[in-house]
């Protein structure tokens, strides 16, 4: 069974759902009880107390048993990984060079491992502070010790902690100063009748306190602040929220009939059910005033089973107050801060379906194979300033710009003819990549003209120039071409996201690429982390020239960072470049660690040894001679036992050794290049057209087809079959050849397609 799947098949009322992340700490937590003598690390960062308290052996065991669901990894191979990422091993050298250990254990695999420990961590921390504050109160009984030991969640943690939390200012607590706890919890017995209360009560007349109403009201707020705080009601409320709980969105102080929120001017949905991408446009509309949202409960039937269950027939009828405070806490205190959790919730996992979808986009957008063997020229599009030009060769080397003014104002024709047949006749130009932002439409046009003029020979792609600007202007394009303007720097970005998107995209922050999902609505700390992560399996997946990367390239290979991947540049610029793999502990500050991390991960062309040019790690080149030497290489079983290699690390060697140099970009389709223009004058619907996948959403995709604005596949239109998400079928980057047009409106130049 898989262990989310687990998780929210426990009972409510014990282990109420959570967002994706907090139900995972359900398995964090057993991982980070993890004691053995190897992993003095984990015991080192948790509370001393913990100990003290937890059976050792059945929590191995829980741990091993949670982790199996999830991973499939045996004890043994979760002690592996462990005492790894101890030794200070990266994730991606764990999943590339050490599968013998991890049983195989993917990149993500590992991440969502790491994940439980960290999340462990951050849960004992807080059970830790918890019991500190509550020993030093001297509220701290062992009954309460034991269920802060057992509770699995943050949340019904912290549900645990509430009631003893100091409140301030509150109705219950200038009621606990007046001295009526006594008169509370009399109340919330519900022995008495109203009359003998009320007599009661009158014990209770002094200071602030004036009137027997006073008394008895001060008494309700204190029993509805403790009703509030219950765990059990939190959790039963909770879960009624999460399960049947509906999200009522009406318009807005600032409302606008015809706007972006039209559509949710009245509008109801499941909070169970609601998707990520809808809860969070409706977010957004609340955070602009143009929305308001609550979420509603069929509060009425909680209360009447509320009142089933709590008062009895032998109570007296003082009890009808007492269900008073109980109703008044629900509605003023427990609801509201439920709901409050809930929308919390929502956000938490409308971020991670986001992040998870933008990750996924990155992933395609960076898997792009290259274009090789190629000259091309970068076109940034502009109307008054021109459109700039830069010529990059076959290694992504800058080679020169210009500027041209063939659009509007000027419609040079001629003069950008002669500049780009000089520029194609000097450099022997076969390509050319255009921006597909202001005056792009209008750049193509030139371009399809030049092309026909040269016999097909110039055919251009479009691309998006999202984040070029940026990149243009930040301190990395700065070091890289000091001498250049940042407009020319952008057309080098347009360039090099045709030669190598990879290297071109790995300078920008992904934020800026225009791929995301409501990526500013998003936690950014989660948004960040879980890029950069991304990245870095994909830019090691790869592989990297450690000749020719960039530092912001070298910098994401396992084991480097940023600074080291300085120190490796400038060493090469100094004393040339690297002809083995070995020649990397000469550069300062490179020690043994980071060279057993990294050296997998680069390749280097026309080395010392052809297995510098794979992915053999130089921790089994012996091996690798020895295979030269094999005449047959088919029973791995068997040649592994000889050569005393784990079978796994043994295909791999052979695979790299079939293809040197290989990159697994290789296999997927390239960037396409056009003929022609798109006008969206000559669209008809049921047309067809071309196109290649720009973004990828949770509700369709946008294509390029060469026009201003990206044509939309919604995903009811992609397959004849019922898909739950876009990439179930189409990915960043794919070219379609042939898209139905379902759907044309000229004036806001929008397009609707199908692949139908």
């Amino acid at each position: 069974m898989d262990i989310w799947n687990y998780h929210n098949n426990l009972s409510s009322t014990e282990y109420p759902s959570h967002s994706r992340i907090l139900c995972r700490t359900q398995v964090y937590t057993h991982l980070g009880k993890l004691h053995h003598s190897r992993f003095d690390f984990i015991e080192q960062s948790l509370p001393n107390t913990f100990f003290r308290y937890n059976p050792i052996k059945k929590i191995m065991q829980n741990l091993i048993n949670l982790l199996n669901q999830k991973t499939n990894l045996n004890t043994k191979q979760i002690t592996n990984i462990l005492t790894l990422l101890n030794e200070g091993a990266t994730i991606p050298f764990i999943a590339r060079y050490r599968k013998e250990m991890t049983g195989g254990a993917t990149d993500k695999e590992l991440r969502e491992f790491y994940e439980v420990y960290l999340s462990a961590k951050r849960l004992l921390e807080r059970k830790e502070e918890i019991i500190k504050l509550l020993s030093e109160k001297k509220l701290l009984t062992p009954q309460l010790q034991q269920a802060i030991n057992d509770v699995q969640t943050v949340t019904a943690l912290e549900d645990i902690y509430r009631p003893f939390k100091e409140k301030k200012n509150t109705r219950a607590s200038k009621a606990i100063k007046s001295g009526l706890e006594p008169l509370a919890d009399i109340l919330q017995s519900a022995k008495l009748s109203t009359q003998e209360l009320e007599q009661r009560a009158k014990a209770f007349l002094k200071g602030e306190i004036t009137t027997i109403a006073e008394a008895i009201q001060g008494a309700a707020d204190i029993v509805a602040e403790r009703f509030a705080d219950s765990a059990k009601e939190r959790a039963i409320v909770r879960d009624m929220t999460l399960k049947h709980g509906m999200i009522e969105v009406k318009a807005g102080k600032a409302f606008e009939e015809k706007g972006v929120y039209k559509n949710y001017k009245e509008h109801s949905e499941k909070v169970a059910t609601i998707p990520s991408h809808r809860y969070l446009a409706i977010k957004r509309g609340e955070k602009e005033k143009q929305l308001s949202v609550k979420i509603t409960i069929d509060a009425d039937r909680y209360l009447e089973t509320l009142k089933r269950f709590k008062l009895r027939d032998y109570m007296g009828s003082s009890k009808t107050l007492l269900f008073e405070a109980y109703k008044d806490g629900f509605k003023r205190l427990l609801y509201p801060s439920i709901e409050r959790e809930v929308f919390a919730e929502l956000k938490e996992r409308a971020d991670l379906a986001a992040i998870e979808v933008f990750g996924q986009n990155l992933t395609q957008l960076f898997m792009t194979p290259p274009v090789t063997n190629k000259v091309l020229l970068g076109v940034d599009p502009g109307y008054k300033t021109g459109c700039k030009l830069a010529v990059i060769d076959e290694n992504g080397t800058y080679l020169d710009n210009a500027v041209i003014y063939p659009v509007p104002p000027r419609n040079d024709y001629e003069g950008s003819r002669r500049i780009v047949l000089d520029l194609v006749k000097k450099y022997a130009v076969q390509g050319v990549a255009i921006g597909n932002g202001t005056a792009s439409k209008e750049t193509q046009k030139f371009f399809a003209a030049l092309n026909k003029e040269l016999g097909g020979n110039l055919k251009y792609t479009v691309v998006s120039e999202a984040g070029a600007s940026i990149y243009s202007a930040s301190k990395i394009a700065a070091k890289e071409y000091p001498d250049l303007d940042v407009t020319v720097r952008g057309a080098i970005s347009i360039a090099g996201r045709v030669r190598d998107p990879m290297a071109t995209l790995v300078k920008i922050d992904p934020k800026s690429l225009g791929i995301g999902q409501y990526q500013h609505d998003v936690d950014q700390k989660l948004l960040e982390r879980k890029l950069r992560e991304g990245v870095e399996d994909l830019v090691n997946r790869v592989g990297v020239d450690i000749n020719s990367a960039s530092a912001s390239l070298l910098s994401y290979v396992a084991g480097v960072g940023a600074k080291l991947a300085e120190k490796i540049v400038e060493y090469r610029q100094k004393e040339g470049a690297f002809k083995s793999k070995n020649a990397l502990l000469n550069v300062k500050g490179l020690g043994a660690k980071a060279y057993e991390q990294m050296a997998g991960f680069i390749r280097i062309r026309d080395g010392e040894s052809l297995f510098d040019n794979t992915g053999i790690h130089p921790e089994s080149y012996a091996v690798a001679k020895m295979l030269e030497q094999e005449s047959d290489c088919s029973d791995t079983k068997q040649l592994a036992q000889k050569l005393h290699v784990g079978e796994a690390t043994l295909k791999d060697i052979l695979k790299e050794l079939a293809k040197p140099g290989f990159d697994p970009r290789e296999e997927l389709p390239t960037i396409p290049f056009r003929d022609d223009l798109t006008d969206i004058k000559m669209l008809r619907e049921g047309s067809t057209v071309s196109g290649v996948v720009r973004s990828i959403t949770d509700f369709g995709a946008f294509v390029d087809i060469g026009l201003k604005n990206d044509g939309m596949i919604h995903i009811s239109k992609m397959s004849q079959k019922r898909i739950k998400h876009p990439l179930e079928v189409l990915s960043v980057n794919q070219y379609l050849p042939q898209v139905a047009v379902i759907g044309i409106d000229v004036e806001k130049e929008k397009v609707a397609l199908s692949l139908k």
